[in-house]
């Protein structure tokens, strides 16, 4: 698994993102999200401004994002909270990046289901790009991580690339969507299975076809 820990806070850190704020876009979003929650209850917006302000850091840096220390003050600062209490947010997630990472982070999943179907060999095909665990590969595009369950055993193995699942992956299609990506193209995301739609069963759906092309009532057949 992934080691948590936070960048260290240098000079060098403090020079470059200690003048970090919110530009007019993401504050009006920020703005937005607070303002879902009643008066005094703004801290729990904690988790999309943390988000929100990941997402600058990428954008500054043509990476996916990441928190250096003094943009997490920055947001305990935006909410009027006490900076431990919004670092203990950020290092539970593991959607916040502690660490610089690289303009594409894979993130493999490693739990049961994912194993058995050959996460260890998706794993070793990063490997091969010069992928290492956490850390950025040397031009700047990938980060490796090996993470716990996120919800598409059904097509395992898969990986989150940045915000999108690919799925049903073998050695060669993920190097497909690496090629692609590497290239500047958006490769489809879901699973990569020839002639699969969604999570429906390999070969296609064994009961309730008739809600393939239309929503049949079946009620009617009971």
């Amino acid at each position: 698994m992934a080691d948590r820990h936070i960048a260290p806070d240098t000079p060098e850190l403090r020079e470059c993102w200690g003048a970090f704020e919110f530009t007019s876009e993401y504050k009006a979003r920020a703005d937005k999200a607070i303002a879902h929650y009643p008066e005094g209850r703004q801290k729990s917006a904690v988790m999309p401004l943390l988000d929100l302000a990941q997402r600058q850091v990428g954008e500054e840096t043509e990476t996916q994002g990441w928190l250096p220390l003094p943009v997490i003050e920055y947001v305990a600062g935006y909410l009027d909270m006490p900076v431990i209490r919004v670092l203990e947010v950020a290092t539970f997630y593991f959607m916040y990046n502690l660490v610089p990472v690289g303009k594409y982070h894979v993130q493999v999943c490693g739990t049961t289901p994912c194993m058995l179907r050959g996460s260890d060999d998706i794993i070793s095909a990063c490997k091969k790009r010069g992928m290492k665990k956490g850390e950025v590969s040397e031009d700047g595009l990938w980060t490796l991580t090996e993470v716990e369950c996120m919800g598409n055993c059904a097509t395992a193995p898969m990986v989150q690339i940045n915000d999108g699942n690919y799925e049903d992956l073998t050695p060669e299609r993920l190097d497909a969507v690496l090629d692609a990506l590497a290239a500047g193209d958006q490769p489809k995301e879901g699973t990569q299975e020839p002639g699969r739609h969604t999570s429906e069963p390999s070969g296609g759906p064994t009961a309730l076809k008739q809600m393939v092309d239309a929503n049949h009532d079946y009620r009617r057949d009971w």
